[in-house]
């Protein structure tokens, strides 16, 4: 059975509509309800009740919801309701931030609603692209979007970019013509395909398949069964929580099993150690860290970047390879001129003047001989016309006057065999050709030149010398990576409609070089990017030398040797790839199986791996990667799906943002950890010394249920939410396998948790042999508690900042200090509180004491840093 490509215009007509007109009303209805919406499905969606229940799958939570149903059958009502309470706002914060973060994507996709000019019932009409149905005739112009695969029709000059989908950067010239052999989608010329846009010339073209069964479609459909990565953060506490757990159990049942053999109730040792368990069991850990992930978004999506994956703010920031696209990314996506070249002078784009004959004139002919337009910024056609025109508005000169000033008598329009476009203009009672093209074709017909002399401009026979000057500037040109025209010219008589063969004698005017710049903050990023260890890689479909001179620019290539071309990857095994990653830092002309092999050589190196992308051949390569980043604007809707990260503006640097906040948000999520594992450590540790002492349990459950909702709570997330500081770019991307509890660590935990179990235990022991035990275990309570509280603003550095402006830098930790002073001085103070708490009255001096005890763990804990950090200095 023929393909489409293989049919003509009328028999695919026939094939769809049944007859070659345009298609009916009445079959337009039909066609819907048979082939449905020209859309991509989505996968099925869960709901909000679905994202909430699964927020219950963590070990830690499973744990805790046991403890929690023992507890109610033991009659503790109150451990019951404290763990229910905890896990559930947890829960409701994780399913809150998971649709946020849905939502914000659905709202970036309707900010293109695309629609196409339909031809119905005998008129145009524009209608959304949702509308769209199998036999619809669409026209196409310069700056339209493909809304649909088809085969084409009619067909003027049509060029059309498919680099979304077939990676080629330069447009496709298509055809109407019947191809006969069986070709690849590349060279089904044509044919037209979804997601692609118009980037010259007109055309029209019969619709053969929308929505899933378009090629876009086929590639979607082959994404939805794809499985996403975990995180390193997501890996590290899934193994430490289940680890930490496990061995806090363990504990809690050695310390049941000792009560009991003392004689206790069994009842009330059970209680006791469910409720050393909940307060030691950092059960807030998953919350803070959903907190601070939740921040992170909303001040990344402040900054250009909207996260889908809400763990892939942490994953950015342990990024250790960023494989970025070029054009528009690390480039503004805009060609411009750089040089002009004539009368044998170079002259920078900043000095072109009007006021210049010659200059002038060549800024006339390249705007004369040209199909672009801009108008109020709305740019349609090719970008390197575009460029010329945008550089006439910027000197003053407006493409609409200069064109009604010189009218277009006649043209040759341009095709790739010639590699030349022609115009015809009247000058001063004059009928000129205006040619311009690619600058080997033009020296070849060339046969004058005008140069000046004396302040004029005179017309020459060209001299070999001439032709060799002009070869040698457009080299120099190309090696800068910059692309060139030539522009040249031909008097002929009034009236007469040149051919092609007329394209010869010409006289040249000179050279016109441009480029698609580098951002203006593309620099600074990858400096910054080099700074912190990462390595910036660009990956394009560019040819090599305009790759390199643009990573030259921005600092990503140093020498020609470390950029390559996509064919040099074809012969490499995968063992040979690995070692072949290392030296390269430009790929050029790769297509999409070369982008995934390079991704996954560097991950099997070790190496987290981000990677920018806009078009559907993209994808696959974006759901390789550790954190994949798609284009907000220029990126296709297939891409966005398939990445962690969308970028609403298309800067790469956004992506060292999102590498510095990573960073950041990781290093504030360690220190709420650092902080509830010391506390907790330190409580432990209390209640061990007394087990092992023989003295009363230090502790009632109700304040372990107090310390863990109020001194656990409240600081954690205050730490979660510490300013961010630059500080994390100067240091290297932590390894892919490095677990949170490192040895220094954990070093870290049992050093602070220990000063805290020491206060802790000075405070009981003064209770105890003031006023027995219920008088030691106030004193302890308060203690903790207030020690805890105190220790938060231990945990915001690893240097001491006692004295330091950054000690009172963060509100939100003032704040939860403050509201635990004030409830814990409550509890203390106030009699009617202290039955239900099951503390005793203390004097006002017996309260300093606390107060002293609890406060002297700053300044201890402050000097050890201090101490440690003279010890490494002495030690480098």
């Amino acid at each position: 059975m023929k393909e489409y490509y293989q049919l003509s215009a009328n028999e695919v007509k026939q094939k769809v509509n049944g007859y070659e007109d345009p298609i009916k009303e009445e079959d337009v209805k039909l066609h819907k309800e048979k082939f449905g919406a020209n859309e991509l499905e989505e996968g099925k969606k869960k709901s909000w009740v679905q994202i909430f229940l699964e927020q219950f799958r963590d070990f830690l939570v499973v744990i805790l919801i046991i403890a929690a149903i023992v507890s109610g059958f033991l009659g503790d009502a109150e451990s019951a309701v404290v763990i229910l309470v905890v896990i559930t706002i947890n829960a409701i914060l994780g399913t809150v931030q998971t649709l946020k973060a849905e939502a914000s994507l659905n709202s970036l996709k309707e900010l293109s609603g695309p629609e196409a000019k339909v031809l119905r019932n005998g008129n145009v009409v524009l209608l959304p692209t949702h509308e769209i149905t199998v036999g619809d005739t669409i026209l196409l112009e310069a700056g339209d979007v493909v809304p649909a695969d088809g085969r084409i029709v009619e067909n003027y000059s049509l060029k059309i970019d498919e680099s979304a989908l077939t990676g080629e950067s330069l447009g496709v010239e298509k055809n109407e013509q019947v191809i006969t052999d069986e070709v690849p989608l590349g060279d089904r010329l044509n044919m037209v395909y979804s997601g692609s846009f118009v980037t010259y010339g007109r055309g029209t073209f019969v619709v053969t398949h929308i929505g899933m069964k378009t090629e876009v479609g086929k590639i979607a459909s082959l994404l939805k069964s794809t499985s996403e990565k975990k995180t390193p953060l997501q890996v590290n506490l899934d193994q430490f929580g289940q680890k930490l757990s496990i061995i806090i159990l363990i504990f809690c049942g050695i310390l049941f099993g000792i009560s009991v053999l003392r004689g206790e109730n069994i009842g009330n040792a059970f209680m006791f150690a469910v409720a050393l368990a909940v307060a030691a069991i950092p059960e807030a850990l998953s919350s803070i860290v959903t907190i601070v992930l939740s921040f992170g978004t909303q001040k990344m999506a402040k900054e250009g970047a909207i996260i889908r994956k809400l763990q892939a703010v942490e994953g950015l920031g342990s990024v250790s390879i960023i494989c970025s696209d070029k054009t528009g990314t690390l480039t503004q996506n805009k060609m411009t001129v750089e040089h002009y070249y004539t009368e044998g002078r170079v002259i920078a784009a900043d000095a072109i003047s009007p006021k210049d004959d010659t200059q002038n004139q060549l800024l006339t002919f390249s705007i004369l001989c040209n199909d672009s337009t801009n108008k109020e910024g709305v740019e349609i056609g090719d970008p390197t016309e575009t460029a010329l025109v945008n550089l006439g508005l910027k000197l003053g000169k407006n493409a609409e006057d200069i064109r009604k000033a010189y009218p277009r008598e006649a043209e040759i329009p341009f095709d790739s065999d010639r590699k030349l476009m022609t115009t015809v203009h009247g000058f001063d009672g004059k009928q000129l050709m205006v040619v311009k093209g690619a600058v080997d074709v033009l020296t070849e017909r060339m046969t004058k030149i005008q140069k000046e002399e004396n302040g004029k401009s005179i017309v020459y026979e060209i001299e070999e010398a001439d032709i060799s000057a002009i070869k040698k500037q457009n080299q120099e040109f190309s090696e800068n990576g910059l692309r060139v025209l030539a522009f040249a010219y031909k008097e002929i008589e009034k009236g007469y409609a040149p051919t092609v063969e007329d394209e010869s004698d010409l006289t040249f005017l000179g050279l016109i070089s441009m480029m698609d710049p580098p951002r203006a903050e593309s620099k600074a990023a990858v400096a910054e990017c080099i700074k912190a260890g990462i390595k910036p890689i660009m990956i394009t479909g560019d040819h090599k030398v305009t790759a390199a001179a643009i990573a030259k620019r921005i600092g990503i290539l140093h020498e020609m040797s470390e950029a390559c071309e996509g064919a040099e990857i074809d012969g490499l095994s995968d063992e040979e790839l690995k070692d072949f990653v290392e030296g390269i830092s430009v790929y050029a002309r790769v297509s999409p199986e070369h982008k995934i092999r390079i991704v996954r050589a560097w991950q099997e190196k070790g190496n987290i791996v981000s990677m920018t992308g806009d078009g559907v051949n993209d994808a696959p390569a974006l759901k390789q990667a550790d954190i994949g980043v798609a284009m907000g604007i220029t990126g296709t809707e297939v891409s966005k799906d398939a990445a962690a990260m969308v970028l609403t503006d298309d800067n790469f640097a956004t992506i060292v943002k999102a590498v510095e906040n990573g960073r950041n948000v990781y290093k504030n999520i360690k220190d709420s950890i650092q902080f509830l594992l010391s506390g907790n450590f330190g409580g432990i540790l209390a209640v061990l010394y007394a087990s092992i002492a023989g003295l009363p349990v230090p502790f009632a459950p109700v304040h372990l249920l107090f310390i863990n909702l109020l001194t656990d709570s409240l600081p954690a997330i205050a730490l979660g939410l510490e300013p961010h500081t630059k500080d994390v770019m100067d240091e290297k991307p932590r390894p892919m396998n490095e677990s949170i509890l490192t040895r220094d660590f954990l070093a870290k935990i049992g050093s602070e948790g220990l000063v805290i179990a020491v206060m802790t235990m000075v405070g009981f022991m003064i209770g105890y042999r003031t006023g027995g035990a219920t008088m030691g275990s106030t004193f302890a309570f308060g203690t903790l508690c207030l020690s805890r509280l105190v220790h938060g603003f231990n945990c915001k550095s690893d240097h001491p900042v006692l004295f330091r402006k950054e000690f009172f830098n963060n509100i939100y930790l003032i704040g939860a200090f403050a509201v635990g002073f004030v409830l814990i001085t409550a509890v203390l103070m106030v009699p009617a509180l202290h039955s239900i708490f099951k503390v005793t009255t203390l004097s006002v001096s017996q309260i300093m004491i606390v107060y002293g005890l609890a406060l002297a763990n700053l300044p201890v804990i402050q000097l050890m840093k201090l101490i440690k950090i003279k010890v490494r200095q002495r030690k480098a």
